[in-house]
């Protein structure tokens, strides 16, 4: 059974900087892709940041371009996003999203607020 662990959540202030990791369990298989979303209180979950697994293209929504970088670990099967200059706005629990095999598994979520 697959499943992602992530880690890295918490609280910052306006300007600051934290870094989110995701782990892919159970599995030996690669990933296809991974990625990172972010859901606000009374909002849709949004993509933010997504990396294929083979070539490493990356894909940015346009208000964290500049400011989050996703990178990836092949032998640790494990996505990271790296979120400096975070602002108020970034307050959202942030999902990691892992396609694999044609499924698409999810993370249990962890809480990032940024303070102003």
């Amino acid at each position: 059974q697959v499943q992602l662990v992530e880690s890295g959540g918490g609280l910052v202030q306006a300007g600051g900087s934290l870094r989110l990791s995701c782990a892919v369990s159970g599995r030996t298989v690669s990933p296809n892709t991974m990625g990172w979303f972010r859901q606000a209180p009374g909002k849709e979950r949004e993509l933010v940041a997504r990396i294929s697994w083979s070539g490493g293209t990356t894909y940015y929504t346009g208000s964290v371009k500049g400011r989050f970088t996703i990178s990836r670990d092949s032998a640790k099967n494990t996505v990271y996003l790296q979120m400096n200059n975070l602002k108020p706005e970034d307050t959202a629990v942030y999902y990691c999203n892992a396609g694999l095999n044609g499924l698409v598994y999810w993370g249990q979520g962890t809480q990032v607020t940024v303070s102003s």
